[in-house]
Parts: structure tokens; C-alpha cells; sequence
């Protein structure tokens, strides 16, 4: 999701109404392109954290403080000399623009009052801090731009600071109705398309929101829409300026296959159908967002090697396993060799010397059926050869009836790694998995390792009732919490069919009410393989239904008492503990 006008709408309001009338306690510069602002407010100190980095820029109250050099860059030196003390006055944004401005006011050298700005411009790699005066001089900026690089506007001391500008585009807050109708109408492109590239601060994910919203084809030419059609359309964007005028946000994080893929600073009704979280704070949303889309992004490419390893095994093993069933096919006509030899030596006698074949009454059809016969052969020697076929194929089949289940079972435990992998969190997870990897005999371990000490834990969910959910995160966790955590009486749920985590509700001996049994199977859902779909059936039983057969692997059990239901994938309304 872009960092859009709709989420610094959603900043503005929040840092206003936290940081005015702060003190700035502390600056500092942790980055070349990044600030920390420490501030007093009237409940306690808090942190802001700007980011004008090209690849990540970024707006936010955070908890965490980062370390910064040794020697402050001249940027950073400037703002304490004019900041240090200085009481906020105000956040605002100018229209709906990636634009913030924090006005101060603070005693000059000579103890009168002055008033100074930042302006943060979160616009991809043109994003800057800016730093004024009351007339709107420029005094500095943590990236300076000189006409060489832009003839538009430059960037530097002394130079008089405007805003980008923003070309043929219509402020979503005041737009009438025919500015709005003139602006698609002009547009030969998608709706959609239209949407973002007319209205200041609409990302292309919220201007889908806004065709869906108003139940226009997002993909419907712009300039073919009817009026009624562009009406709707309107009224969805005046019904957006209200919700930004009234402070009526509605933070969430939406998930994929169990990674966030979106966020917004409004209920986005697109993805109703996937797993989400809400959030009370914009700055708490896109702290946890990158957090975790960082984690996500660094453990992905740790794991790369083990899902190398998982993923060629699992291919191989697919291959085989084709193979197999092809091989079974083959042996199908065995039961015909059978029955012709039992014809054969009943009615062979029929066959003369040298025939190629013989036609004889099927006694189990009721019709007549021709075999063939080897003519070098006597009609008993035809009986015998086509018995040994039928032996020999028997033997085939009974061989690759028990290897098939053997590859099958190997497939859903690589599938089953696999959707460990996409759910491992942090450097230990990954270990576990290896050590797993290892016991399984798809990675030596090297003669100079020793076995691990495993400190990966599952996840720890808590109902709003208060009842205790475990996850696991990989087979070795999933047999540690089944058959170990678990007792008889708890509650054990599983994906149906599909490659998932063990989830355990623990009862404490009370009685269940369904809706926890609800949040434990949507928390199996969330935590399988098939995790994407709307819905996902999910088994569950109690713990001591549940058996795992000697030798098999890690994560692998048989129940044959169960109860049933489809649920969507979903953790909103668990806790997560540690």
C-alpha cells in the first residue's frame, strides 16, 4: 500500500492531537535521511520518527529509540540550536497532499518569540524535510536540491519554499461534482486509473476501493462511464472528505497467506474476505506493518537455502509419486491374465495346434471373449504364462500400493515444512526447521555441529473469554504441543487435508463455549497452507483421540473421531502473549 493523502490525513489528526503544545526534548539523526524527535507532551514523553529515505519513507510515533552517530550531522545540529525547547503549535496538511507541516514556536537568541515549520514531504524518492521560517524561507533540509537536479524547484538555504506541484489533479476534500465529471470524462483509461491520477493523495488500491464501493468495473474505460455511474463515484469521494474532515479512521492491516499485504487508513470493504487487524492508532499500524513486513522479507531470504533444499525433494517426490500411480495403472489388467488362465485350463481343450488365439465362453460375463495364444506354445503352457503375468503384475501392484503411501507421506511433510517456512517469524524458527530437516535426512549435519538447543516457542494466543491457544510453528513444535502440552481433555484442531500448524485449546477444565472453539479453528485456519481461501474446513477433537504411528514423521497423526467446520482464516480477535 502507498504511504497515499489518506494515511498522513489519518497522521495529521493523530500527531495534532498528541503533540500540540509539546516540547521537543530531544533531536537527533539517527540516518543520513532520518530524524528522532523526542517530545514532552502534557501524558508523558513520546517519539516521532521521520523518514525521508527514498526506498522507505515514513511518518510515525514509535517506542523504539535508535542509536545515533557519534558526531551529529550539521542538519541535526541546526534543528537543536532552533528546536531544542520549542513548544509544537500545530500539525497540518495542506489539502489531501503527502505533505505534513509541524509548526513550533520558540525564544530566539534574544529571548523574543519566533516561529518556525518542518515540512515533511513523503513522496517516494523525492521525499524531503524541510525546515523554514514564519515566511516561508528556506534555512535547510536534510536533502538539498539544486536547479541541476531539478529546474522546478530548487531545494536550498535562502531559496523561498512551495509546494510540488501536484499537475492537473483535484483536491478529493473540495471537488464539485462537474470538475469531477470533466476530469474522467476526459480520461481514455480505466476508472480506477482515472481516479488516482485526478484526484490528489487517492492511491491505486483506495481508488479501487472507491469503484467497488460505488459498484463501478474498476477496469471500465473512464470516459465510457454513465452519468449515474459518476455520480456514484463522486459520492463515494465526498463521502471520503467527510470521513478525513471528521477524524473517522479506521486503521487496519490486511493479511495473505499469513503476510500483511496491505494497509490502510480506512476499512478497505475489497478485502472483506481476507484476515485482517485493527487498530486504534495509525502510527501503531505502520510501526507493526514494517516491523513485521522487514521480519517477513529478512527471514524469507534466510530460509531461501532450506526452501531450495524442501522445495527440489518435493518435486522429485511428486515426480516419483506420478510415476508410481502411472505404474499402478499398468498393472489394471492383471485380473484379465488371471481370468484367461483359469479359461485356458478349463476349456483349452478347444485350441488346436498353432492357433493365435481361441475363443472362449467367459463364464463370469456370460460372453464370449478371444485370447491370445502363443503358437509355439500348448494351451496349458498359454495358462501357465498368462498366470505368471498376472503373479508378476500382482506383486507390482502390492509393491507400489505400499510405496505410494510411503511418497504421499513424504509429499505432506515437505508441503507441511514448507507452510513452516512461510510462517517462521525469527532466526530461531528457522533452526528448528533445519534440526528438523536434518532428523529427516534431507541435510547432513556437519561433523562438527552439535544438536541445537531449541529455544523457538509456539505462538501463545489468548481468547477474549480467557481460554490459552497454541500454534505450532513447524512439525518438531506440533508433536512437542500435541503430546506433550496438550492433555487428554484439551482440544486439538487441524486443517482438513491440508498442510497446517497443530492448534491446541487449552481448557483448564471449563467448559468451551463455541464461540472460542470458532477462534481456535479460524487460528488453524490462518495457520495452514490453504490459508488464501475464504473459507477452510478444520477438524478438530479432543487431544487423546489423537494417535501418531510409530516411525512417522515429525508432525504426522491419525484420528478417526472428529468434528468439523468451515470458518474463515482469522486472529483479530486473539491476543498474542509471549
Amino acid at each position: 500500500m502507498a504511504f497515499d493523502g489518506i494515511t498522513v490525513a489519518a497522521l495529521r489528526h493523530e500527531l495534532n492531537s498528541i503533540l500540540k503544545d509539546g516540547r521537543i526534548n530531544k533531536v537527533a539523526q539517527p540516518e543520513p535521511n532520518e530524524l528522532l524527535l523526542t517530545i514532552k507532551t502534557g501524558t508523558g514523553q513520546v517519539r516521532l520518527l521521520i523518514s525521508a529515505s527514498a526506498t522507505l519513507p515514513l511518518v510515525y510515533l514509535t517506542d523504539t529509540n535508535k542509536v545515533s552517530p557519534a558526531v551529529a550531522p550539521a542538519f541535526c545540529m541546526l534543528l537543536r540550536k532552533h528546536l531544542t525547547g520549542a513548544r509544537i503549535m500545530s500539525v497540518t496538511q495542506p489539502g489531501l497532499e503527502r505533505v505534513l507541516h509541524i509548526d513550533f514556536e520558540h525564544r530566539d537568541e534574544m529571548g523574543d518569540l519566533c516561529s518556525k515549520r518542518l515540512v515533511v514531504e513523503i513522496m517516494g524518492k523525492h521525499s524531503n524535510i524541510i525546515f523554514t521560517d514564519d515566511k516561508g524561507m528556506i534555512i535547510d533540509s536534510i536533502k538539498h536540491i539544486p536547479a541541476s537536479v531539478s529546474s522546478v524547484r530548487e531545494v536550498l538555504p535562502g531559496r523561498d519554499y512551495f509546494l510540488p506541484q501536484t499537475v492537473e489533479k483535484l483536491d478529493p476534500l473540495s471537488v464539485t461534482y462537474d470538475e469531477f465529471k470533466e476530469a474522467l470524462s476526459s480520461k481514455a483509461m480505466p476508472a480506477y486509473k482515472a481516479l488516482y491520477s485526478s484526484l490528489t493523495g487517492i492511491s491505486p488500491v483506495y481508488a479501487q476501493e472507491l469503484c467497488y464501493r460505488a459498484g463501478v468495473d474498476s477496469d471500465l474505460g473512464s470516459n465510457c462511464l454513465d452519468e449515474d455511474r459518476i455520480r456514484g463515484l463522486h459520492d463515494c469521494v465526498v463521502e471520503t472528505a467527510r470521513m478525513i474532515e471528521d477524524g473517522a479512521f479506521a486503521p487496519e492491516i490486511v493479511y495473505e497467506n499469513g503476510a500483511p499485504t496491505e494497509y490502510s487508513a480506512v476499512h478497505l470493504t475489497i478485502y472483506d474476505g481476507n484476515p485482517g487487524k485493527r487498530y486504534d492508532s495509525i502510527s501503531a499500524l505502520l510501526q507493526d506493518y514494517y516491523a513485521e513486513k522487514n521480519t517477513i522479507v529478512n527471514i524469507r531470504q534466510r530460509s531461501a537455502d532450506l526452501r531450495h533444499i524442501v522445495t527440489t525433494a518435493l518435486e522429485r517426490n511428486v515426480k516419483k509419486y506420478d510415476l508410481q500411480i502411472k505404474q499402478m495403472k499398468d498393472t489394471e489388467k492383471k485380473e484379465k491374465y488371471k481370468i484367461w488362465g483359469e479359461l485356458l485350463n478349463a476349456y483349452g481343450y478347444s485350441a488346436k495346434p498353432g492357433d493365435k488365439s481361441v475363443t472362449i465362453l467367459n463364464y463370469y460375463t456370460g460372453r464370449e471373449e478371444e485370447i491370445p495364444l502363443d503358437e509355439t506354445l500348448t494351451s496349458s503352457q498359454n495358462a501357465q504364462k498368462y498366470y505368471e503375468r498376472y503373479n508378476k503384475l500382482k506383486r507390482t501392484y502390492e509393491a507400489l500400493s505400499e510405496l505410494t503411501v510411503e511418497v504421499s507421506m513424504e509429499i505432506s511433510h515437505l508441503e507441511s515444512v514448507l507452510n513452516s517456512l512461510d510462517i517462521a517469524r525469527d532466526e530461531d524458527d528457522l533452526i528448528q526447521i533445519r534440526e528438523e530437516l536434518i532428523e529427516s535426512g534431507l541435510i547432513r549435519r556437519k561433523s562438527s555441529a552439535k544438536k541445537v538447543k531449541i529455544v523457538s516457542k509456539p505462538y501463545h494466543y489468548v481468547t477474549p473469554e480467557g481460554f490459552d491457544i497454541y500454534v505450532g510453528k513447524n512439525n518438531l513444535q506440533n508433536d512437542e504441543l500435541t503430546f506433550k502440552v496438550a492433555g487428554g481433555n484439551d482440544w486439538w484442531f487441524h486443517s482438513k487435508k491440508i498442510p497446517g500448524s497443530h492448534v491446541i485449546l487449552k481448557t483448564g477444565g471449563r467448559e468451551v463455549p463455541d464461540h472460542v472453539f470458532e477462534l481456535a479453528a479460524a487460528a488453524a485456519a490462518y495457520y495452514c497452507k490453504g490459508s488464501e481461501q475464504d473459507k477452510v474446513e478444520i477438524d478438530y477433537v479432543q487431544r487423546k483421540e489423537v494417535k501418531k504411528p510409530a516411525g512417522a514423521k515429525p508432525g504426522f497423526v491419525v484420528y478417526y473421531t472428529n468434528f468439523s467446520m468451515a470458518i474463515a482464516p482469522d486472529i483479530s480477535e486473539l491476543t498474542l502473549t509471549e
